[in-house]
Order: structure tokens, then C-alpha cells, then sequence
């Protein structure tokens, strides 16, 4: 059985260009817009990774799911894990995965609500998806 989930998390919605990063925490099950790091090839900067592990000192991360609508597994899907299984690698944390399907809509919703009208700012959508994607694993796991 998993840890109880507590304490600061960082989420991350991989992407082969841009991964956008939130934190979060787990007492509130809220989260914010953080960082949108570049990436090649789906490969961030891992040492700008490194920082921000270092700054934040989650208890773990997330990482979002791209599924398809059915369900099935995509190749960004396997992407996606391929990084989990990085990140986990590199740094030793527990990372966690969730179903990210929609998230995008909903960030794109989220900043037009806030903003009155869609965002420019590259990036922002990303950092925002990662917003959503960490807020929905916390909700899962009963966190405020």
C-alpha cells in the first residue's frame, strides 16, 4: 500500500517541445502554475529538473498520462512514461501517474476564464495543464 500523501508535489505534463511544471500541496489538494521547461526530443535540462527538485523538495511527483480517448496507449503516452521512469531514476522520488486526458481543455478554459480572453504566452497552456494534472491526482487520493 502507497504512503498517505502529504506534503509539497510537483507535476509535470511532458510534452516533446515543452514540459510545463506545477506544485502544489497535498493539505489543500491545490495547486499552481509554474514553470514551462524546454524540451528536445522530450528530454528537458536535467540539471534545471535538478533545481527545482532541490528548491521545492517535493515528497514526490506526477506525471501526466496522454492517453488516447479510448484508453489505449499512445506514443506520446510512452513518452510520457519513459520520463516517469527517469525522473524516478535520476532522483529517487516517488512519482506517481495520472490519466491526463482533457487537461489541456481544461487549462485552456481556466486561462481564458482568468484572463477574459485565450492566451499568447507560450508555455502558459503547459504549466496550466500541469496545474490540472496534479490538482485531479489529488483529488484522487482524497486530499482536501
Amino acid at each position: 500500500m502507497p504512503d498517505p500523501v502529504s506534503g509539497t508535489w510537483l507535476a509535470f505534463d511532458h510534452g516533446d517541445r515543452r514540459i510545463g511544471v506545477a506544485v502544489g500541496e497535498a493539505l489543500t489538494g491545490g495547486g499552481r502554475a509554474l514553470i514551462t521547461l524546454s524540451a528536445r526530443a522530450g528530454q528537458p535540462d536535467w540539471e534545471e529538473v535538478g533545481r527545482l527538485l532541490a528548491e521545492w523538495r517535493p515528497q514526490g511527483v506526477v506525471v501526466g498520462l496522454p492517453l488516447h480517448a479510448d484508453g489505449s496507449d499512445s506514443e506520446s503516452t510512452r513518452a510520457a512514461r519513459k520520463f516517469a521512469q527517469r525522473l524516478h531514476g535520476r532522483y529517487g522520488l516517488r512519482v506517481e501517474l495520472v490519466d491526463e486526458r482533457l487537461s489541456s481543455h481544461e487549462a485552456a478554459a481556466r486561462l481564458s476564464e482568468r484572463r477574459g480572453r485565450p492566451t499568447r504566452r507560450p508555455g502558459a497552456l503547459d504549466s496550466e495543464a500541469a496545474r490540472v494534472i496534479l490538482e485531479t491526482w489529488f483529488s484522487q487520493q482524497g486530499c482536501a
